[in-house]
């Protein structure tokens, strides 16, 4: 609660970040009758969250399954779990928050059109498959039968039945509004400066009121870093401009989540009809501002493999682009769990896949807050297992 006299904000606990994983947080941490304070520096949803091309993944991505081998996967594989255990929530997220999210889990198809990439997409199929994750290998007059819109020279896909798409403009607005409704407050365009323990919790810095709180919950993306930092833990957590392309609404033609694996792409149809194109392509920084912008070297090479897996999107207008910034850490694995250094402090970050894995996020961090188990082994999302040293 509020201490007018003292100018303090007062709370259970603060979230910072206003995407996904913040709002999802400080919707069950408010559910649950905790006193909830989200602050974030900008608008609400206006970073990753809301600036992706609403893709819902659960299956290894090509592109660092090849490069860094089977190591890598198999160590990857509880995060692999995390996404498919957060899909789950996703289908009857839009009923328990009182929104229509657009969610669609058609499924997920990783395309190849070459011997050597279609024999690699069989591997990690199998491996999926071993570790029991929804994978199919399709060929041949299937692959045709299951997506005609395809060109004639896919020759295999894999096909990821849990995967699908959401509207990312709608999902954290949603969770947001449903906090409210249990008494959560939301300071928006709210920087958080400083943050120091104190006896009984922390005293918080911020752009506007100063706060007072039992704990708190560092869900702001690449600001995270920075405030791990005061409290004495290094996290390597970079920020990867990225962009999306997006074309004039058609009929309904592409009812999956497409991948290639001949390049980066990201390829589906969102609800109103427009063909969502993307893939993890580099966006732009603007030297002044420090923004990203649109790329339009990036646009050209991903709208040329958007076209070479759909040929017939070639005559579909692309009517905008826009940029955002993703994060990553350096095994592409979460940051999840409590600061060693803080008791009280908590960290919840998923690279690149915060969309998906954010319903489930914001459940984990609530009941760490909480004190209760999350229902899942958290070491392989350690927040030390980099043996960074401390911030100077």
């Amino acid at each position: 609660m509020s201490n007018a006299a003292s100018g303090l904000l007062g709370c259970d606990v603060l979230v910072v970040g206003g995407g996904i994983t913040g709002c999802a947080a400080g919707y069950y941490l408010a559910r649950a009758g905790h006193s909830v304070v989200v602050a974030e520096a900008d608008d609400l949803n206006t970073a990753a969250s809301g600036r992706n091309a609403g893709s819902l993944h659960g299956q290894l991505q090509f592109e660092p399954y090849r490069m860094n081998g089977p190591q890598w996967s198999l160590d990857y594989l509880p995060a692999l779990r995390f996404l498919n255990d957060s899909l789950a929530i996703w289908p009857a997220l839009g009923d328990e928050l009182g929104a229509d999210l657009e969610v669609s889990t058609k499924g997920g198809l990783l395309v190849a059109d070459t011997e050597e990439d279609a024999a690699r997409v069989a591997e990690k199929v199998s491996l999926e498959a071993d570790h029991g994750f929804p994978a199919e290998l399709v060929t041949g007059s299937a692959l045709r039968s299951l997506a005609p819109y395809l060109a004639p020279a896919m020759i295999a896909a894999e096909y990821c039945a849990s995967e699908g798409k959401a509207n990312p403009l709608l999902a954290a607005p949603a969770f947001a509004r449903a906090a409210r409704q249990h008494g959560a407050t939301f300071l928006l365009g709210t920087r958080v400066l400083t943050v120091r323990p104190r006896a009984d919790g922390f005293e918080v810095a911020t752009s506007g009121p100063a706060i007072r709180c039992a704990k708190v919950v560092l869900a702001a993306g690449g600001h995270t870093g920075a405030l791990a930092a005061q409290l004495g833990l290094t996290l390597p957590i970079t920020d990867e401009p990225v962009q999306v392309h997006a074309t004039e609404p058609m009929a309904p033609a592409i009812p999956h989540l497409v991948y290639y694996a001949g390049g980066r792409l990201t390829l589906k149809q969102a609800h109103s009809g427009t063909l969502l194109i993307g893939g993890g392509w580099p966006a732009s920084v603007d030297a002044a501002t420090g923004y990203p912008t649109v790329s339009t070297a990036s646009m050209r090479q991903n709208l040329q493999i958007a076209a070479r897996v759909a040929p017939w999107i070639s005559s579909v207008r692309v009517i905008r682009a826009w940029a955002g910034v993703g994060n990553a850490t350096p095994d592409l694995r979460p940051l999840i769990g409590a600061i060693p250094a803080a008791p009280g402090a908590f960290v919840g970050m998923f690279p690149h896949m915060g969309l998906t894995a954010g319903p489930l996020l914001g459940q984990v961090l609530a009941a760490l807050v909480e004190g209760r188990d999350p229902g899942r082994e958290l070491h392989p999302f350690a927040l030390d297992r980099f043996g960074l040293p401390p911030p100077s």
